[in-house]
């Protein structure tokens, strides 16, 4: 790590660390290309066991709640490619309020619960209900806390099977970062299980393109926050989407809301979110590595430079074109993204998320480990009522 930034920041004694309130936070960000790996032994170590939970199933549901959501939003496209089957992304209060109408109608269905601590309301009430309404649904559950109600509870449920991740992904601080990637990579692997090799070289070129954003553009993303923008606005197509989501909400979170965030598609933006764009916004485009997809990224980024309405803009990808860049803007050149396939670069895309909204926190002068000074929101959801007795199947 060569960013003088980081440098000084890590040099600190943790006691100091632990004073600023970005200890964990940093850490958890800079240990993601090892994380990313460990996660992708493990998950093959299961890869029977894993099999076995997909045998004729005919649709797979991923499900979470906030930043685990968009963790399947992630791989659902690459998975439903790969399987032949129907995958979804469906947000665990969606099962809560509406059980399995908020499923796809075909069987065998396998659900993945996703989940850092596995301890919110949600994660268990929705594999509880599922249990009760319908038995021809499989689950899997994929944490990072094996201490977690998610893996303690249905511990001896013969129909949920546990994929527990290494405990230095289940991130002490507020926000989801290191989890995040996990998870993803950890649900990503469902649809290469019949290509280990493929999956090993898959998570080995993330974690080198992670380690290459680390060493080369800190910096850069360090001062894209000195913009002065009191806004953000987040682009993507396909996985890209959720990346943008993620990304978003890391801001939103880091920021304790005082920096304003919406995610949104290229093509979706002009269909009114456009008004929302004004000279202090900030504008992170997500670039696909699908020619034709740029194609359209690539006029809506033109439209907004011809409009002269945003502020700045930082923007990732591979080979990104000069013109699209002005004076202020940001470029995150990530080598090796567009020949990975499926978009599985999103993973980059939710990194760079990931450290803007870091230092736009410390900027803030708010604690990264803990930005939410009035408690308005915390590291677990708040325990909530479930309503699970006679819930309409």
């Amino acid at each position: 790590m060569n960013q003088p930034l980081i440098t000084r920041m890590l040099q600190r004694d943790t006691a100091e660390q632990e004073r600023e309130g970005y200890g964990h936070t940093l850490r958890e960000i800079l240990q993601q290309p090892a994380t990313l790996f460990d996660t992708c032994e493990r998950t093959l170590a299961r890869a029977s066991d894993l099999e076995q939970s997909l045998r004729d199933v005919r649709s797979i549901v991923l499900t979470g709640s906030g930043s685990s959501e968009y963790a399947g939003g992630c791989v659902t496209l690459a998975l439903q490619q790969e399987l032949g089957i129907i995958a979804q992304s469906v947000s665990s209060g969606s099962i809560l309020t509406h059980g399995t109408r908020a499923l796809p109608p075909l069987r065998p269905t396998l659900l993945v619960s996703l989940a850092r601590s596995g301890d919110s309301p949600e994660s268990v009430g929705a594999v509880q209900l599922l249990l009760e309404a319908d038995p021809q649904i499989r689950h899997l559950a994929v944490t990072c806390s094996a201490a977690g109600q998610l893996a303690t509870r249905f511990r001896d449920e013969p129909r949920v099977q546990l994929l527990t991740l290494d405990d230095r992904t289940n991130d002490r601080s507020l926000v989801m970062t290191s989890s995040f990637s996990s998870l993803v990579i950890a649900a990503r692997v469902l649809g290469l299980l019949s290509a280990p090799d493929r999956y090993r070289a898959l998570c080995r070129q993330l974690s080198n393109i992670f380690q290459s954003v680390l060493d080369r553009y800190i910096d850069a993303l360090a001062s894209a926050i000195d913009r002065n923008f009191d806004r953000a606005v987040f682009l993507g197509s396909g996985a890209n989407t959720a990346a943008a989501k993620e990304a978003a909400l890391k801001m939103l979170e880091m920021t304790a809301g005082r920096v304003g965030t919406l995610a949104e598609s290229y093509l979706g933006l002009r269909h009114g979110p456009m008004s929302y764009l004004n000279g202090h916004t900030l504008v992170v485009c997500f670039l696909s590595y699908k020619p034709r997809v740029r194609l359209y990224e690539i006029d809506l980024i033109r439209e907004l430079n011809r409009k002269s309405i945003v502020g700045a803009k930082v923007i990732v990808g591979e080979d990104i074109p000069a013109e699209l860049l002005r004076q202020q803007d940001v470029a995150i050149e990530s080598a090796g993204m567009n020949s990975m396939g499926y978009e599985d670069g999103c993973l980059v895309h939710v990194l760079v998320g990931q450290l803007l909204a870091f230092f736009r926190c410390r900027k803030e002068g708010l604690r990264p480990d803990s930005p939410s000074e009035s408690g308005v929101i915390s590291r677990v959801v708040e325990s909530f009522p479930l309503h699970l007795d006679g819930a309409t199947p």
